[in-house]
């Protein structure tokens, strides 16, 4: 194109899709297309299947595929942070290996970070890789690693050197997650989904090319990985949903949709499900009540405000503009927000917000949010690892005191043993 325009590319798009867009195509076979054509990610290099645009042009190109109803590459689940991570610090082969088959859905993804003894503070962790001969060989646990059971890679952080601050003495790979070396086990959680998995590694290989970065360089890249996961924390990511039309693209999408966001199938309620406060209250007879009335005001500003502030990232990342403390505030005013939705529920059913069944409030929906709530507050770091991050980062606050960043890692007190 000779000038980027709205109108110019709008009119590109338009005419690529008109020529090429049939729904009667394989998945795959689309979204091959797609990426050959640069329009699945046109925002990513040209040399990467996409076309170098602006980010203010994306909504563009997002317009024209719901025009017609294209179906667009593959972006549910962790292979989005992992295509993010791969970009920014992969290397050539990386980039060949793995990117093309995350934007067709080919490949699934998980991420290997948390540990027992080390939830939020992912700098701590203790699995270890160890070069011998030729191969990296992995020994440890990980554990809240979502997908686990179905993915074919994962994002792993493994210690690589013990005589290393916390901090340095870590590295990234992607590991292989078909191997005779990875046991995936799952996790049943009290509101009665198996979304999570511990994982344990026993002698597990990873090729020396699939290292990310160099060693010792894993805190880096594990930064933004943790960056592109908060931001997509903010309350406005787009659930996968497939469409209802007819054609063989479309039934392939929802069976892909109903496979990757099973997992996920309870992250609504995890939130709160803000948008059933008022038609409870309504129909629970509450909304004349004084008391009842001010806190779903409160709650109701509180969600609005944190979407505005969502939007405000989403717009300065539309300008070229590096994240800003968005990702953390989003993330923490998510939690806010989801226990105070599940307070109110729970005003509005009583005791009965503590039923399951078909007896119960909404289907057992209500007593779903309030045992899937506190989940807000831990999955992607805690609300004090947030609140650290803001006053640090935001507002240059001095440092928490740390007596575990100064001295070799083998020498830190910890939970477990090595």
């Amino acid at each position: 194109m000779s000038e980027l325009t709205e109108d110019s590319v709008r009119a590109e798009v338009r005419a690529w899709l008109e020529a090429n867009w049939n729904p009667e195509l394989g998945l795959v076979e689309w979204r091959n297309k797609l990426a050959d054509s640069g329009w699945g990610v046109p925002t990513w290099p040209k040399e990467w299947y996409g076309r170098d645009l602006p980010q203010g042009l994306q909504a563009v190109v997002d317009e024209e595929f719901a025009r017609v109803g294209a179906i667009g590459v593959a972006k549910a689940g962790i292979r989005t942070l992992a295509a993010a991570t791969i970009l920014a610090h992969g290397t050539d082969l990386h980039k060949e290996k793995f990117l093309r088959r995350i934007l067709t859905g080919e490949d699934t993804w998980c991420q290997l970070f948390s540990e027992p003894g080390s939830g939020s503070d992912v700098a701590g962790a203790v699995t270890r890789a160890e070069m011998q001969g030729n191969k990296w060989i992995v020994n440890g646990q990980k554990v809240w690693t979502t997908s686990a059971h179905h993915a074919h890679w994962g994002l792993l952080l493994a210690r690589t050197d013990w005589d290393q601050t916390k901090h340095k003495g870590l590295s990234y790979f992607i590991i292989d997650m078909h191997q005779p070396g990875v046991n995936v086990q799952p996790l049943k959680q009290m509101n009665g989904h198996a979304s999570f998995n511990q994982v344990f590694l026993t002698d597990a290989v990873v090729e020396p090319e699939f290292l990310v970065a160099n060693v010792g360089d894993g805190w880096a890249v594990t930064t933004t990985t943790l960056m592109h996961e908060r931001r997509g924390a903010d309350g406005l990511r787009t659930w996968a949903m497939g469409s209802d039309r007819k054609g063989r693209a479309y039934d392939e999408e929802r069976a892909e949709i109903a496979t990757t966001m099973e997992p996920y199938k309870w992250y609504p309620q995890r939130a709160g499900r803000v948008d059933l406060i008022l038609p409870r209250a309504r129909e629970t007879g509450h909304l004349g009540d004084p008391v009842v009335r001010q806190e779903i005001a409160k709650l109701l500003i509180m969600s609005k405000s944190a979407e505005w502030t969502a939007r405000r990232a989403r717009a300065a990342a539309q300008q070229g503009k590096p994240q800003g403390p968005e990702g953390s505030l989003g993330k923490l005013v998510a939690s806010h927000v989801a226990r105070a939705a599940a307070r109110i529920h729970t005003q509005l059913s009583g005791a009965d917000a503590l039923l399951s069944g078909t007896d119960s409030p909404m289907n057992g929906t209500i007593a779903e949010i309030l045992v899937s709530v506190p989940a807000t507050s831990i999955a992607g770091g805690t609300d004090e690892i947030q609140r650290n991050i803001i006053s640090e980062r935001v507002l240059k606050m001095p440092k928490e005191p740390s007596i575990d960043t100064t001295k070799p890692f083998r020498d830190v007190p910890r939970n477990t043993v090595r």
